[in-house]
């Protein structure tokens, strides 16, 4: 009874009630022999008796409770009467057990298994020297036997890492350790690493172990081993993840081997010779530190001028030979040719007659020989001086008709491939020097005396031209023969691959061997410093007009990529219009909305109530590195209104208007005059910009002073000749060829540096050497030329020369080098070219010589292609063969789809005018001229009669 009372008086709840269940009469048996009076109800164990004490098949284990779910702890025991849970030193009350029994039938014993569940309350509740715990007790008829204690704690994991993985840039071959102190949790975090979110697999890898405290240690670097690391930390609870690193492995440059020391750049007396070396063994890579040291060595050279060759005085008359005759001779001597130079002119020996006639022949004095003999000799002579005299004439009228054909203009007159390659003869003509066409040297002449051949097409002056070939021998090739293009070398249509022509010019059009031009800065004119910089427009100036007829023609904006083709028979007959585009070079008028970027200028052509018949073609420069899969390039127009709307994008199927995006420029095709623009909009970080990147130089006021002016601009002509504008006003010099940037949108700004500047000959102002522009100031086009200025200092008025590098490269992004390597001094400055006037002299052509295509052709290979063909081999052929795939129901919708397409290649080739390859895709398609034999041949000839008036031929 004192041990009930004392369980009544102790017990705070169900858990310290003993249960009772028929075990009373040996629980009390067992405390009174023991003696004891304490609460304990039940004792530990019974003295030993024969059978068998409880034996655990399974006992509780270790447990976790995940939020507020409770957890079940188990055991079972054979042979048992009884089990009861014990959790911290208390009994679990009966009514929370479930129990189960079973009888074991290989031994008979009976087998008892109880549950119980602990709530997170409760070990919540529980405030003790270690864990919450649990254990089981059995009872049998000989005693009792207890179970190992299992823990039961509440899982967690926080959410903060004790310490994030940090960012490294290490060189190649280095070693990467990466630390992670994963956050506090039970039970413990497992830690896993991502690459690129990819998990890493330290067993396949044995350049990668991740054993080591969690942190990730990569032995030898690789290139490969560049990316984003992130430390996974996981339990029973939750995944936690820690902030990313980014691990760049970077690779310094390394010289290359230097180049054989070129020719001396002087053919006489002293000059200099130069060899380079690249910064590509390896390239730096990755933000690598670039070469140290120049890139380029010069040496002074001494060539020995030629001496030519001069005669020396006759000699003495030799003795008379039995054919009466005696000679002299003389030596090319007085000095003899040396170094290259000619040798003497003129004969080295003379003979005459020494007898003065009285020469013995056949043994008869020369006086006797009879008459007829002499007349028979005279007669000979008489007839091969008149045989001399034709052949002279006929050399000579010869020479006077291929002189006229060299000195006309040519044209082509095609109506095939076979037509258009058709007759190929060689041609010499004089070339300048091979040689840098980029860095030019105004002391080094051009060497007019190299001939070069070069194998090309006859193109023949269209309509007609008799005098080369006949019409028959176009119309009639030979079916079974195979045209080749022998060579992309074109000699008429404005092709000249730095050749040099000379033919007649016709006013207001632009002459057919117009040779490609350099603009250069030239080193003696002190203002401005740009030789030719005059011609070229102001910010005020960048409009330009033409009157165009029924004939159409060709508008050219110089040196800004900007053009307009008027096609043949877009303004009808009697009526002609003055047609004009402009270059907006103020603030832009479109504002970009969002992440949209102005790719190129803005352009007006006009007159805008202008109405015409076939589509014009209008190309506008852009600056994108274009990828469908990083760009979505629109076209815009300007309202009235003075606001801008979208009039297609490029990628999109329209009738209404056509637009071929190439690599730096769009050439659309309209029917409608206004302004226009191109917009992009980046679909990823890897939507690329392309920016000319240019430094010039100047003297400042300061006579030791010396200004560099860094220029990063969008990658169009227009943008860049704002900056060469700016440049002739401030007296600059460009000091180096400018050089592609490719920008990347992924938010990093750019860097512009001035680096290896020679320690005791110049220095750089405090705090400029590195300035850093941020990336919106780069990349939303402003219109004003962005620019970094430097200024440098000479410690003495001695020196003359400057050699340094600028670096300008975006963050996380591609970089540049521009190295620096000139002469203060005006009249040692290399001469460097910036422009390439293509078409600055002529900027209207107007009729048949602003084609390339001349019109007879044209409409031969409309009347074509336009008739629907069974096999395919119609316009749309056409089209594909001209690399024109995409939005073919815009052609299907004109009249000549033809025409159209041609129109596009004209805009297209407007500088190479590469008939070669619109030979090679009618050649390819395999059309023959049987398809024109509903063609009369009369009709074509009055045809081309009549385009030959209208055109003044």
């Amino acid at each position: 009874m004192r041990r009930a009372a004392a369980a009544r008086g102790g017990a705070g709840g169900a858990r310290r009630w003993l249960p009772w269940l028929g075990l009373c009469f040996w629980a009390a048996g067992a405390a009174a022999a023991r003696g004891t009076d304490n609460g304990e109800v039940l004792p530990e164990s019974i003295p030993s008796a024969p059978g068998t004490l409880p034996h655990f098949i399974e006992e509780p284990g270790d447990a976790y409770i995940i939020k507020s779910n409770p957890i079940a702890l188990r055991c079972k025991a054979r042979p048992a009467m009884q089990i009861f849970f014990k959790c911290n030193g208390e009994w679990v009350h009966q009514n929370e057990h479930v129990s189960e029994e079973s009888l074991d039938e290989s031994s008979g014993l009976k087998v008892r298994e109880v549950f119980i569940n602990v709530t997170r309350q409760q070990v919540e509740d529980f405030h003790g020297p270690e864990d919450y715990w649990c254990q089981c007790v059995a009872w049998s008829h000989l005693g009792t036997s207890k179970s190992r204690k299992a823990s039961v704690r509440i899982a967690y994991l926080r959410k903060n890492f004790e310490q994030d993985p940090q960012g490294r840039e290490v060189p190649i071959e280095g070693m990467i350790v990466l630390h992670c102190r994963p956050p506090e949790g039970v039970p413990a975090a497992e830690v896993e690493w991502l690459k690129n979110e990819e998990p890493i697999d330290s067993e396949q890898d044995e350049n990668i172990d991740t054993r080591a405290d969690h942190n990730l240690i990569i032995r030898q670097a690789r290139l490969s081993d560049s990316g984003n690391y992130t430390c996974m930390a996981a339990n029973i609870v939750a995944k936690r993840r820690s902030l990313s690193a980014t691990v760049v492995v970077y690779v310094n440059g390394g010289w290359s081997s230097w180049t054989e020391w070129s020719a001396c750049n002087v053919r006489c007396g002293r000059g200099w010779q130069k060899r380079s070396r690249t910064c590509t063994n390896p390239a730096p890579l990755n933000g690598g530190a670039f070469c140290e040291g120049m890139s380029v060595q010069k040496i002074t050279c001494t060539s020995l001028c030629p001496v030519d060759g001069s005669w020396e005085v006759w000699g003495e008359w030799s003795v008379c030979s039995p054919e009466c005759e005696h000679l002299r001779i003389r030596e090319c001597t007085a000095p003899a040719p040396r170094n290259g130079g000619k040798f003497c002119e003129g004969l080295s020996q003379e003979s005459e007659n020494c007898t003065d006639g009285l020469c013995i022949l056949d043994k008869k004095p020369l006086h006797e020989i009879k008459p007829q003999s002499i007349e028979n000799a005279s007669d000979i002579a008489l007839y091969s001086g008149l045989g001399a005299a034709v052949v002279a004439v006929t050399v000579l009228v010869v020479g006077i008709t291929l002189y006229r054909r060299s000195q006309s203009d040519y044209g082509v007159d095609v109506i095939d491939s076979s037509a258009l390659t058709g007759g190929f003869q060689t041609f010499n003509f004089k070339t300048v020097r091979q040689g840098n066409s980029l860095l030019l040297n105004s002391s080094m002449q051009p060497d007019l005396t190299v001939s070069r051949t070069y194998s090309g097409p006859i193109c023949l002056q269209d309509p007609l031209d008799k005098e080369l070939m006949t019409e028959s021998s176009l119309f009639n090739p030979l079916s079974d023969i195979k045209v080749k293009v022998q060579s992309s070398f074109m000699v008429s249509l404005g092709v000249s691959e730095r050749a040099e022509y000379h033919g007649k010019n016709h006013s207001g059009t632009f002459p057919h061997g117009n040779n490609r031009s350099f603009t250069t800065v030239h080193p003696r004119n002190k203002t401005p410093y740009i030789q030719n910089l005059s011609s070229l427009p102001t910010r005020t100036e960048l409009r330009t007009t033409g009157v165009f007829g029924h004939l159409g023609g060709r508008l050219v904006m110089p040196n800004t990529g900007v053009s307009l083709l008027i096609p043949h028979s877009a303004i009808p007959e009697e009526n002609s219009w003055e047609i004009y585009m402009s270059i907006n070079q103020g603030e832009p008028s479109l504002q970009s909305d969002g992440s949209e970027v102005l790719l190129s200028p803005e352009v007006t052509c006009g007159p805008p109530d202008m109405i015409v018949t076939t589509p014009f073609a209008l190309t506008i420069p852009h600056c994108a590195d274009v990828s469908s899969e990083h760009w979505n390039i629109h076209l815009k127009k300007r309202t009235q209104q003075g606001k801008w709307e979208e009039v297609m994008s490029v990628e999109d199927e329209s009738t209404s208007c056509y637009c071929l995006l190439d690599p730096f420029a769009c050439h659309v095709l309209l029917d409608s005059f206004g302004t226009y623009a191109l917009t992009g909009e980046p679909i990823t970080d890897c939507a690329v910009k392309q920016l000319k990147v240019a430094v010039f130089g100047c003297m400042s006021c300061n006579s030791l002073d010396y200004n560099l002016r860094v220029y990063c601009v969008d990658n169009t002509p227009c943008a860049f000749q704002e900056v060469v504008s700016d440049e002739r006003h401030q007296g600059g010099q460009l000091l180096e060829e400018p050089k592609l940037l490719h920008f990347k949108g992924n938010t990093f700004s750019l860097q512009i540096s001035v680096l290896d500047i020679p320690p005791f000959l110049w220095r750089i102002k405090p705090f400029t050497a590195c300035q850093e522009v941020p990336f919106s100031r780069v990349w939303c086009g402003n219109r004003q030329p962005l620019h970094c200025a430097f200024s440098l200092e000479r410690y003495t008025p001695t020196t003359t020369q400057l050699s340094c590098k600028i670096c300008i490269r975006q963050l996380k992004g591609h970089e540049q080098i521009l190295q620096v390597q000139t002469s203060i001094l005006e009249n040692e400055r290399e001469t460097i070219t910036f422009f390439a006037q293509e078409d600055s002299t002529f900027p209207a052509q107007t009729g048949p010589k602003a084609f390339k295509i001349p019109y007879s052709i044209r409409e031969r290979i409309c009347a074509t292609f336009d008739t629907p063909n069974a096999k395919g081999k119609d316009w749309q052929m056409l089209a594909q063969k001209n690399s024109i795939n995409r939005n073919l129901s815009y052609f299907a919708t004109q009249s000549s789809p033809s025409a159209v397409i041609l129109n596009l290649w004209e805009a297209r080739h407007q500088h190479d005018g590469d008939l070669d390859s619109l030979a090679c895709a009618l050649e390819e398609i395999g059309r023959t001229h049987t398809k024109l034999s509903n063609i009369k041949e009369s009709q074509l000839d009055e045809a081309d009669f009549s385009y030959s008036r209208q055109n003044g031929l």
